[in-house]
């Protein structure tokens, strides 16, 4: 046989093996099948639906178009670069949906790039920020006594296999100060295709310091918590979510939640519904966790979920921008920015550009949603999106 045909089989069953694996429920087999984190990856995914009422809550509308656009057009970013014209600079940066809401009024709601208002968003990360908000319920509700109990009262095949487990509390989940290893990659691919996300957290995690010393972006956190939910309060996270959250305050859309091979939501990543339903959840946390007089989270939950959080240890947050150069910081799984001693913005922050993003003092909800951060709108370590954001609500006057 001459070489070349042995070089031809080889290839072919090289190719029949990747076939095989791709349709084999192994980690690796669904990197292969899937493909890396996209937008569309609630197409692929098994889900959870998580259904509405027949009544929703509505905005309201004010034509304040051009004033959005001019108030746009200066912010800067990246190397002093200008935004300039809105609708072209949110069609350059794969922008998918762009709505801003200034005092309970839609000011502006553009979709781009073959979106539309019904087109389904997947929420990457802003999912963390949710599962927050079902922790605090958890705890008003008595399901989970407090958020300093160890996560081991919850989960004690940790304990089990390591004592210093029993060490991390709860709040050490919230804050990505757990202690727990991990590393991109190989945990980030692993936490976001494992079969059985379950296992993986409570027999592959490794503790290598103690919790609260230090941040570190964790995917393994909010499997811990879901699990936690889920054992607390006998439900699974989409139903509770659905309970507790997505008809209370009248989303308009059904949504869903993807899961992994065996029934378990992926809770790192995995919310999708439409962007006018991610603005009423930022709406639910500018308002302290009321919902037209109705308290869905608790006031305390609500605003120590946002506020400000810096340790007196210096070295507590990484060396990079959003913390060094920029107020920022890390609360119970949202993101922020500090204005002063007393006012603050929020956001919840997703993969490609997923953002909720809620001013307090200007009375502003600001969400993008996108294929990608877009060209130039990312630099080492650094996404400038909340900075063009708070630019923005800058302009606008306190309350």
């Amino acid at each position: 046989m001459s070489r070349k045909k042995y070089i031809l089989i080889f290839f072919v069953i090289i190719l029949l093996c990747l076939s095989l694996v791709s349709y084999s429920n192994t980690t690796i087999g669904r990197v292969l099948r899937f493909g890396p984190a996209n937008a569309n990856d609630y197409l692929e995914f098994p889900y959870h639906e998580i259904s509405t009422t027949s009544t929703y809550f509505k905005f309201g509308e004010a034509n304040l178009e051009n004033i959005v656009k001019s108030r746009f057009y200066d912010v800067t970013y990246g190397n002093n670069q200008k935004v300039g014209d809105l609708d072209q600079f949110l069609e350059d940066t794969d922008t998918t949906s762009f709505i801003v809401i200034y005092k309970d009024n839609i000011i502006y709601e553009k979709y781009y790039n073959n979106y539309n208002r019904e087109s389904i968003v997947t929420s990457f990360s802003i999912s963390k920020s949710f599962t927050s908000a079902l922790i605090g319920i958890a705890i008003d509700e008595g399901y989970i006594k407090s958020v300093y109990d160890p996560i081991t009262d919850y989960l004690p095949e940790l304990k089990k296999r390591d004592p210093r487990f029993s060490n991390i509390k709860i709040i050490d989940l919230l804050h990505m100060s757990s202690g727990v290893s991990y590393k991109e990659p190989p945990d980030d691919i692993y936490t976001y295709f494992a079969p059985d996300l379950r296992k993986l957290a409570l027999e592959k995690t490794q503790v290598v310091e103690d919790p609260g010393n230090s941040f570190l972006y964790n995917n393994y956190n909010p499997l811990f918590l879901g699990m936690i939910i889920e054992r607390s309060t006998g439900k699974t996270v989409s139903e509770y979510l659905e309970e507790k959250i997505w008809k209370p305050i009248g989303m308009e859309f059904d949504g869903s939640w993807s899961i992994d091979a065996n029934d378990f939501e992926k809770m790192e990543s995995g919310i999708n519904c439409r962007a006018i339903d991610f603005a009423k959840f930022g709406r639910l946390y500018l308002r302290k966790g009321n919902w037209n007089g109705k308290q869905i989270i608790s006031t305390g939950w609500s605003v120590a979920s946002t506020a400000p959080y810096g340790p007196e240890n210096n070295e507590y947050y990484p060396n990079i921008p959003i913390f060094k150069e920029y107020p920022g910081y890390y609360s119970l799984m949202w993101w922020g920015i500090r204005r002063d001693d007393k006012n603050y913005d929020f956001y919840a922050a997703g993969n490609h550009g997923q953002y909720i993003y809620v001013s307090p003092e200007k009375n502003l909800i600001i969400v993008r949603n996108g294929i990608s951060y877009g060209k130039g709108m990312e630099s080492e370590d650094m996404s400038w999106w909340p900075i063009i954001f708070y630019q923005f609500a800058n302009q606008f006057p306190s309350e």
